[in-house]
Order: C-alpha cells, then structure tokens, then sequence
C-alpha cells in the first residue's frame, strides 16, 4: 500500500513539472555540460556532438527525471553514459584542445603564457576520472557531493581523485618528477638566493681577471 501511494505521488510531482520547466534547466545546464564534455572528449567538436547527442537522450528520457532532484547530475550521468559508449565504439582518442585551465594556475602563473600552455598540455595527461573530477570542482564551482552524484561514486572517492589530479599537475609544474625542468622549475630557480649569489660571484671573478694583451 505504502509502495502505490509512493509511486502515485511521483506521479503526481512529474505532472506538475512541464516541458517548458525541463527545457528550462536543461538550457540552464548546457554551459557545464559542454565543460563537462571537453573534459572528457579533450577535444571541441567531439565535445559539442557529445553534448547533442545527451541533449537529445535526455529528451527522449525527461519522464525518468524526478523533479527536485539535481538535474546537473541527472544531465552528467546521461553525458559519462554517451561517451563511454562512443568510446568503446570508435577506441579513439583525441589530443586536449579547450579545456579551461585558468582555474588551475598556480598564483602569478596566468602572466606567463609558456606556463599555460605547459599546464594545458599537463591537464590532458591526467586520467579521465581525476580530469572530470577536477573540472567540475575548480572550474564550474561543483560541491564535492554534486561530483559524487554525477560521477556516481563516493564523496571520499571524489575528494581523492581531486586532491590527487591537484598533486599531479603540481608536481609536473615544479618539475619534481623525474627530474624535468618546466617553465616553472626554471623560473624558481634561476630567482632563488642561492642562484643569484653564484651569478654574482661569477660576474665578480670574470670583472677581477685582466685582459689578454
């Protein structure tokens, strides 16, 4: 009995929500999603066929979102689900075009074009699932719970593939792995004390020897 007086209740929510309402979040939605799809695509025309083809499941599926819900995660879910498929059909993969990586610049680092082309190139070697995650964290404001839900994992699995893909990317800036010196590395260290003490005291040895006559 409790189970019936559910469903007619759902039901009844589902009628009140019309199609202008869901056409209404789903244009509300569209920004994220695209961001959504070139974090996962890594490449802008397969990012917008991505989201046509999502837009257009979501469609076709509207009567199996429950209002109320978060729609974001509900439209995210229908994205992850379209691209697995096109991935498994086409074993393809694409080089990092758009992916907005402002929000990923380590202080001062937007001054120095060298370095975001370097953090750009840094962002598309992260795995999928920790390029998402961080995505929708730092560029589209997503809570640690909406990443969860749209992800369709844990809350702590959501905070470690953020936590890690921020560990990664610092790590290849700083040059740390492997002993690559970056863009970053350099400027670190051709600014620290120590270096410019060298410099000085190779100019003052050069300035006292005399000249050849």
């Amino acid at each position: 009995m409790a189970a019936e007086t559910a469903a007619t209740e759902t039901v009844a929510v589902r009628a009140t929500h019309t199609v202008a309402d869901f056409h209404k979040l789903l244009v509300t939605t569209l920004p994220r999603l695209r961001v959504q799809a070139l974090a996962l695509t890594r490449n802008r025309s397969d990012a917008d066929d991505l989201v046509q083809a999502a837009v257009t499941s979501a469609l076709a599926a509207k009567d199996s979102f429950t209002p109320g819900t978060n729609f974001g995660a509900w439209m995210f879910r229908i994205l992850r689900n379209r691209f697995i498929s096109d991935v498994r059909r086409k074993r393809e993969t694409t080089d990092i075009d758009d992916v907005p990586s402002s929000a990923f610049a380590r202080p001062g680092a937007q001054e120095d074009s060298l370095v975001m082309r370097e953090l750009r190139g840094h962002l598309g070697r992260l795995p999928a699932e920790q390029r998402t995650a961080l995505v929708m964290v730092t560029v589209q404001g997503l809570s640690y719970e909406e990443v969860a839900a749209a992800m369709d994992c844990a809350v702590g699995t959501a905070k470690c593939r953020v936590f890690r893909a921020r560990q990664t990317l610092q790590r290849w800036l700083t040059g740390e792995e492997r002993g690559v010196e970056t863009p970053v590395a350099a400027r670190k260290v051709s600014s620290s004390p120590r270096a410019t003490r060298r410099h000085t005291a190779r100019r003052e040895d050069g300035a006292g020897r005399a000249s050849p006559v």
